[in-house]
Formats: structure tokens, sequence, C-alpha cells
């Protein structure tokens, strides 16, 4: 392309194979279009997937993918970890390989915590049970934390039930296989956190991106029973502080004058 003219740089046409340029502040034409210059910048983003669609950013049978809802992106990402088809909730979505395999090694425990609808209503030895650890394909795993919720409008029901459940590792399908270990369905599976990183209100479909404080929170472990411990402590110590008796008041006698009306007595 050199030698037929089709480069251009700053202006000028280059014939000669070799020459120096800076991709970062030099202007480059080629056939009178510009170079792309290299995007060096770390992108870190979550998406809230919807089901329905595969966590891929390509599908040689063309069904939906993650990659529909990243058009608007500046660089090419990629998901860290995935959710299956029917799944939804948050997908961590970079350009940052290290960042990347960080948070997806075993040794990190990264917690991810889900809201799990049930076809039923286990009893107390069945998630303990999940808790003490249950063997899946792919190897044996356990629930961090699991516990009964409530939720209200569309999602409330008297006969399925929902829970919280708190795990570290990645296998396929992991919960849905660990429940029907116990003997349960997963109807709805929703991921809502990555650490402490919570999808709070990102609507379904919407991509939100993380700063640098957003980002690190990945790394804090998403353990209720600790964080309600911590809060729990800091509650009693601010009720200690606000039911604290006052000082005693130190009662003084008043001793009778050595004068009246003006004279000694």
């Amino acid at each position: 392309m050199i030698e037929e003219g089709l480069v251009t740089v700053n202006g000028k046409r280059v014939y000669e194979l070799g020459i120096k340029v800076d991709p970062q502040s030099d202007r480059i034409l080629v056939d009178g279009k510009p170079l792309r210059k290299p995007l060096t910048q770390k992108i870190y983003a979550i998406l809230n997937k919807p089901t329905g669609v595969l966590t891929t950013m390509d599908d040689p049978h063309d069904r939906p993918t993650v990659a529909e809802y990243l058009t608007e992106l500046p660089v090419r990402v990629f998901p860290v970890g995935r959710l299956d088809w029917d799944s939804e909730g948050m997908l961590l979505l970079t350009n940052d390989g290290d960042f990347a395999n960080k948070v997806m090694h075993p040794k990190a425990e990264v917690t991810k915590t889900y809201l799990v609808k049930l076809n039923g209503k286990p009893e107390p030895f069945q998630l303990e049970k999940l808790k003490k650890g249950v063997s899946i394909v792919g190897g044996k795993v356990s629930a961090r934390h699991i516990e009964k919720i409530k939720k209200t409008g569309d999602n409330k029901s008297e006969k399925y039930e929902w829970y919280k459940i708190v795990i570290t590792e990645g296998k396929n399908r992991q919960i849905r296989q660990m429940f029907a270990k116990i003997g349960f369905d997963v109807m709805r599976l929703q991921r809502v956190a990555i650490g402490r990183l919570r999808m709070g209100a990102v609507k379904t479909g919407e991509l939100v991106y993380l700063n640098d404080a957003a980002v690190q929170r990945v790394f804090l472990a998403d353990d209720p029973e600790e964080i309600k411990t911590k809060r729990t402590y800091k509650g009693r110590a601010t009720s200690e502080k606000k039911t604290a008796k006052p000082a005693s008041k130190v009662k003084t006698t008043k001793k009778p004058s050595k004068y009246k009306n003006g004279k000694k007595v």
C-alpha cells in the first residue's frame, strides 16, 4: 500500500518503507480513511443480561448474544465468566485480561450472589446440605450462604419460594445442579452481585460503566453473616452510647454565711 501511494502521514503521502510514525499523535490515512488508533484505556462495565441471550460475542446459529448490547462501546470487550441462556442478571465485561483472570481464578474465591425461585419449599436440613457441600458434574461445591427471602409485587407467591445463595465456584449450571440434588427445580435465576459490587437499579439490558472504586468491590466478599455481625456490633455500640446514663451530679452542701445583714455573727 505504501509503494502504491495509498498511505499519508500528517497530510504527506509516504512512499518509503519502514518510516517511523507515532500512532498516538500522527494522523495516518490509508486510501483516504483514518487508521484506527489502538485504545489502551482499560474498560470495565456490567450488563444486566436478559434471559434468552447467550454469554458470547458470536453465535454460529445466529441466536441473540450479549454483543448486541455492546455496540456503543469504543473497544471490544469480553465477558468475565458466564450466565446461562435462561439465567439473568449481572455480567461483568472488560478488555483487561489480567483483571478477568484474577476474578475467575479459584484462589481468589470471588463471591457471586444469586436470587433463586424454586418450585417448592425446601426444609432447613436440605438447605444445610447445600452449605455442607454436594457433588455435581464438575466436582464438589457448596453454598457459602443461603437464606429465604421475601418477594413483593409480581414476584410474590404462596406456592413458590425465593432464596438468596452465595457461592464462590463457577461450575456450569452450578446452582441448578445444586438444588436438583435436594429435589427442586430452579424456575428463575438472577445474579445480583459479584463480590460487593451489586446490580442495584440497573435495568434489564442496560449497560453501566464502572469506576475504580466499583471495580475493587468485586474482590470484597459478599458474606451476609459477616456483614450482619459487623452491623450488629456497630448498632449495639451506638445503642449503648445512646442509652448510657448521664454522669452523676455532685451534690453540694451550702455552708451558712458568717454574715447577716452585713454584720459578722
